[in-house]
C-alpha cells in the first residue's frame, strides 16, 4: 500500500469520522463528512490509496463502525497512528481496513507519499527515503485483511470446510 498522507493530530473521535448529524443517511453520504470538521476539504480530496496518518487514540469514543467505513469507501488504503481507540481498531479491522500502531507518526508531513508493509510493521516515507518502524499484524488479521475483513473471510472458511465435508 502506498500514497498519499493525510496527516491528523491526537484525539480524532468516531463523530469527526463519521459525524453524528449524518449517522442516519446511507453510508456514502456519511462519508462525504469524514473529517469535515477539523479538514473540510479531506473527502473531496482524499484518493484510493491514500493513506491517514495520524497521532495519539485515532478513533476514540463511540463504537460507530461507520467510522472505518466512511474511511474505506473513501478509498483510505490504511491508517497509521500511534495508537487507535480499541473499538475503532476492532471496526476497521473487521471491515478489511488494514491499520498498523507506529510510535512515531509525526515523521510524516502533510502530503509525503508512504507506503505500508503491513507485515513487515513498518511505514516507509518515501518522500524523505525513511523508514519508520511500527507494529506487525500477526498473520490471522492479515489474512482476515486479504479476504476483505471479517464476514468475506469466515464466509471463505466456512465454504471451504464445506468443500472438504461435502
Amino acid at each position: 500500500m502506498s500514497g498519499r498522507a493525510f496527516v491528523f493530530g491526537d484525539n480524532i473521535d468516531t463523530d469527526v469520522l463519521a459525524p453524528g448529524k449524518y449517522m442516519k443517511a446511507p453510508v456514502e453520504e456519511l462519508a462525504r463528512h469524514c473529517m469535515e470538521a477539523i479538514a473540510p476539504d479531506f473527502a473531496q480530496t482524499v484518493r484510493a490509496g491514500d493513506v491517514v496518518v495520524a497521532g495519539r487514540n485515532f478513533g476514540m469514543g463511540s463504537s460507530r463502525e461507520q467510522a472505518a467505513q466512511a474511511l474505506k469507501i473513501l478509498g483510505v488504503s490504511a491508517v497509521v497512528a500511534k495508537s487507535f481507540g480499541g473499538i475503532f481498531l476492532r471496526n476497521a479491522l473487521n471491515l478489511g481496513l488494514p491499520v498498523m500502531v507506529c510510535p512515531t507518526t509525526e515523521q510524516i508531513r502533510q502530503d509525503d507519499r508512504v507506503a505500508v508493509d503491513l507485515v513487515g510493521g513498518r511505514v516507509i516515507n518515501e518522500t524523505t527515503a525513511t523508514t519508520l518502524a511500527g507494529e506487525p499484524l500477526p498473520g490471522f488479521l492479515l489474512d482476515m485483511l486479504a479476504d476483505g475483513g471479517l464476514v468475506p473471510h469466515l464466509e471463505k472458511r466456512l465454504a471451504a470446510k464445506r468443500e472438504t465435508s461435502g
